[in-house]
């Protein structure tokens, strides 16, 4: 970038270093996720402004250099007022943390949180603070050993009818006498044959299969009124 002569005029100067402003803006974007590119812009305006109307030529630094550092630092007061957790609360993890890792290094074992707790009061809550309001973002890469495969039942209209056609299942089956109900559940819930449901009823398995019949029979009926 060519240098900027402030003398020319404060727009002047301000339209010529807006490249800036975006570059900055474009590098910290790929380094935070979760921040939206027209947000770091907006605030990175800002410091320019500031720079622009603050630049002194005789402190040393040019004023692409000087507005650079404080684009720069009006970006990062952004991120950080977006952030719910204190800066207290992440200095305090920070320091723990180093704590932490010190001692353990010394003992050769690492402290428990209640130990870091007594030496470091306050640390507990700052932690509980600081991975509960910790923000998801929907953009960025899951851990190494986690996978999200996308299918159509993680859609929501799939799941609203299938929660729906379960509650409609759940009042049919309760509309059922208690054996007939019994060897629906046994069979297709518990995944056992009609054997196996009927040596755990201690009936038959002729007998276990008529009830699955007349239940299933039930079922439909009941089925054609609800929609009816």
């Amino acid at each position: 970038m060519a240098a900027i002569d402030p003398s020319n005029g404060r727009e002047a100067a301000i339209r010529a270093l807006f490249p800036l402003v975006r570059q900055i803006a474009r590098r910290i974007r790929r380094l935070v996720a979760g921040v939206e590119l027209d947000d770091l812009i907006g605030d990175g305006c800002i410091g320019l402004i500031r720079a622009v109307d603050h630049f002194d030529p005789m402190r040393g630094p040019s004023l692409e250099q000087y507005a650079g550092r404080l684009i720069v630092g009006a970006m990062l007061n952004g991120i950080r007022r977006m952030d719910p957790v204190s800066e207290r609360s992440r200095r305090m993890v920070r320091d723990g943390e180093n704590e932490r890792y010190r001692l353990a290094v010394e003992r050769g074992a690492v402290p428990s949180l209640q130990e870091m707790e007594r030496i470091c009061p306050g640390l507990t809550r700052a932690l509980v603070a600081a991975h509960r309001y910790t923000p998801l973002s929907l953009d960025a890469a899951l851990p190494e050993d986690e996978r999200q495969v996308y299918t159509r039942h993680d859609d929501p209209a799939e799941i609203v009818a299938l929660r729906s056609g379960r509650q409609i299942v759940q009042r049919l089956l309760a509309t059922l006498p208690e054996r007939q109900r019994r060897v629906i559940h046994e069979h297709y819930f518990a995944q056992r044959s009609l054997r196996e449901v009927g040596a755990r009823m201690h009936i038959s398995a002729q007998r276990a299969s008529q009830l699955h019949l007349a239940a299933i029979a039930r079922l439909r009926r009941r089925a054609d009124v609800t929609a009816y």
